[in-house]
């Protein structure tokens, strides 16, 4: 059973973070570093247990997932490719036992560096990489495999590079059918499977042009496409096919499970942005961080921070201001660094590249600093113990 606590699960460039808040989500404490000090991508977490992974890596330590039974307390690694510091290890014991360096078996040899995502739907765990390839584990993360339906994608040779570098960045769930699942590349957009990921559909098309939306996307080559460097993916829950992208030109929104896309970014003050967070409830209702541009230093237009909510599904947009920092604020939310809980109000939640976490605990009419100095925010997420 739960005692009312909240976890905020951070990932960032020097480990991984716990913010463990009370009942009320008022007052907030920090626990970390974690995972010796790797960049930690992401960090999800299994309300009904406690357990939590954290996704990372780099060039230097290689690729894996750290596992935590004790709701981030104590963490085991497995290691799932090899780095630059495993290559220099093995010439020099003398600089390896200086490390505290063991041979461990990498079963992806040098495939990828990072792992970027990580989700969970029905018994499995997903892990996203860079370069991009799925992987997949039936027993909470000792052992993986590759997704091949994805990797031999018969589009994969045509998958280019984002600004970050090709990474399998989002992982999304149906939490009613673990068949059904979607995930987002940088840069070639949204893939969908509808079972188990034995096959995948690439599903970027614009929405019906006759019903005036339009049939152009300019950040993209203008064939019925939306732009595939997309940032970031959400489902709205209790929505069978509501899904919503904020890609490199502005928020879209698809009925029907990706299949058509329609651009909902008119109120916005930037097309240009990375995080989403939806309502546990309402799916109509949602929440993201626009930036002043791809080019002009991807901060807050004005240098005044706002998290924009719309409650029509991306009809309309208003500025939230609360709290937030309203003059010489240049910080940025990456994709990954908003997340939300399922509490009445809901609580969001945002992490910035200059280190602060920001909560919210009124659907984003005022918000709260709850962490400072941390290292760059790369990922946020909540867990509430009990709940599903």
């Amino acid at each position: 059973m739960s005692d009312g606590a909240i976890h905020l699960l951070v990932g960032t460039t020097k480990g991984a973070f716990v913010l463990d808040g009370d009942a009320d989500r008022s007052r907030w404490s920090v626990r970390g570093p974690y995972c010796g000090g790797w960049t930690i991508n992401h960090v999800v977490g299994d309300p009904a247990t406690g357990t939590l992974w954290a996704g990372g890596g780099g060039d230097w330590s290689g690729a894996g997932v750290w596992r935590s039974r004790d709701l981030g307390r104590t963490w085991e690694p497995t290691k799932l490719t090899t780095g630059e510091l495993d290559a220099w290890a093995a010439e020099e014991p003398g600089f390896a036992e200086s490390l505290g360096w063991t041979d461990q078996v990498a079963p992806f040899g040098e495939d990828f560096s990072q792992v970027w995502s990580l989700g969970r739907t029905g018994d499995r765990l997903y892990a996203g990489t860079k370069p991009a390839s799925l992987l997949v584990s039936d027993d909470d993360g000792a052992t993986w495999a590759k997704v091949k339906g994805l990797t031999d994608h018969p589009s994969a040779q045509e998958w280019s590079p984002g600004a970050a570098g090709l990474v399998l960045h989002t992982i999304v769930a149906d939490p009613q059918d673990p068949e059904r699942m979607w995930v987002g590349i940088s840069a070639a957009g949204v893939f969908a499977t509808e079972d188990g990921g034995v096959t995948w559909e690439r599903r970027n098309d614009l929405a019906d042009p006759a019903d005036g939306e339009g049939n152009s996307h300019p950040a993209a080559a203008s064939d019925g496409h939306t732009g595939f460097c997309v940032h970031h993916l959400e489902r709205a829950a209790g929505q069978d096919g509501l899904l919503y992208q904020q890609n490199h030109h502005g928020v879209w929104r698809s009925e029907d499970g990706g299949l058509g896309w329609r651009d909902v970014t008119a109120g916005l003050p930037s097309t240009f942005g990375f995080p989403l967070q939806v309502h546990p409830r309402d799916g109509r209702t949602l929440w993201t961080v626009p930036l002043n541009g791809d080019t002009e230093g991807r901060y807050p237009p004005d240098a005044a921070a706002a998290v924009w909510r719309s409650r029509d599904g991306g009809g309309s947009w208003e500025a939230l201001r609360g709290g937030l920092p309203q003059e010489a604020c240049f910080f940025t939310v990456l994709r990954q660094g908003m997340a939300g809980d399922r509490r009445d109000p809901a609580g969001v939640y945002f992490g910035t590249n200059t280190g602060s976490v920001f909560a919210s605990h009124d659907e984003g009419e005022t918000w709260t600093e709850v962490a400072r100095h941390l290292p760059t925010v790369l990922a946020v997420e909540v867990l509430e113990p009990g709940s599903r």
